[in-house]
């Protein structure tokens, strides 16, 4: 891996939202008052981005017939969390979702945003490992020290796991910094490992079971077993979208929480038939073999809700990190409940 392709991208996902203050000044207020139907009526119809290959809880939701006469209105694919909030954040969409730490570097520049229901987490079927060949030294993470590890994306998820895990391990500051995340494709990432290109490789899901299956590495540590059960990424919507259109967006967040409890309590076998037919039936010319190996969403919480602790860890992390001034964000103010009528046996 190029020295200089690794140094230059450390924090080019905090680059990246580090532009969203701008670009929602840009766009202004007239990009998220498109989502109004006119005539001051509630919009039932929500534009979103989707996930190659992957079915999201809110499509399951419409295609359980939990949204009523609200629809979704799929406006393409989207490349990454941060892309997906930053799109909600400038009305181009109507509802965007990412790892819970980019909703807290967006809501701190000042984005007029509000978590609304958390939609993917970690649990004992759904959750990343951190992975080194069979034959590696590396047994702790002082082991990591100048080491390369293979993430998805810099400061999200994969990295704020390796940070906790290290310093739960003694490492000082200057030694964590000794560790180097790389950015590498999610496919690409299990044969940069045996190659012996990267250290440490970060596989989940079908990756995961598919290298594991292979066989010839074993895991350091998995963020199941770092934390334990979490939900960790939520849905936002503009506050404005809030205000205009309070029972489609209480229509929404129910309907996607209903969602969650169906996928959590129907066999596994109908659920990933069900998922299968979806994108089937959608035409979007994508491969639905993956969705055999869906364990489970991951969401923490009944219904989706969100607590304080799921944006406290983040707000902790980043706030260590010096991108996030102490204070600056509380958790409360990052989301809300209210729009959820989910109830246990509803």
């Amino acid at each position: 891996m190029p020295a200089s392709v690794t140094s230059a991208s450390r924090r080019r996902f905090l680059a990246l939202l580090g532009g969203s203050a701008a670009a929602v000044t840009l766009a202004g207020c007239g990009a998220a008052a498109a989502a109004g139907s006119g005539g001051g009526g509630q919009t039932k119809k929500l534009r979103y981005q989707g996930w190659a290959g992957q079915v999201l809880l809110p499509e399951l939701a419409q295609d359980l017939g939990y949204f009523g006469d609200v629809t979704l209105d799929w406006v393409g694919d989207t490349i990454s969390g941060p892309q997906d909030i930053q799109s909600a954040a400038t009305g181009q969409v109507d509802f965007g979702g990412a790892f819970n730490g980019a909703v807290v570097k967006l809501a701190a520049q000042h984005a007029p945003v509000k978590a609304v229901i958390s939609y993917y987490g970690v649990d004992r079927y759904s959750y990343n490992g951190f992975y080194v060949r069979q034959d590696s030294p590396i047994r702790s993470g002082r082991d990591l020290i100048g080491a390369k590890v293979g993430v998805n994306t810099l400061g999200a998820h994969d990295e704020a796991m390796l940070d906790i895990y290290l310093k739960r391990q003694g490492l000082s500051p200057a030694e964590i910094a000794q560790v180097e995340p790389v950015v590498l494709p999610p496919v690409s990432t299990e044969q940069a490992l045996r190659q012996k290109q990267i250290e440490v490789a970060v596989l989940g899901g079908v990756l995961r079971d598919k290298a594991l299956a292979t066989g010839g590495i074993r895991p350091l540590f998995t963020d199941y077993q770092l934390l334990g059960a979490f939900s960790a990424g939520t849905y936002v919507m503009t506050e404005r979208f809030l205000r205009q259109n309070p029972d489609t967006a209480r229509t929404f967040v129910t309907g996607t929480a209903m969602a969650i409890e169906w996928a959590r309590t129907t066999p596994r076998e109908q659920v990933v038939a069900r998922m299968t037919d979806i994108v089937h039936k959608r035409g979007r010319n994508e491969n639905a073999t993956p969705l055999k190996y869906f364990q489970s969403f991951g969401v923490a919480e009944t219904g989706g809700r969100i607590t304080d602790a799921e944006f406290q860890l983040w707000l902790d992390w980043l706030a260590g990190r010096g991108t996030v001034p102490k204070g600056s964000v509380t958790a409360a103010s990052l989301y809300t409940n209210q729009y959820n009528a989910y109830r246990s046996g509803s």
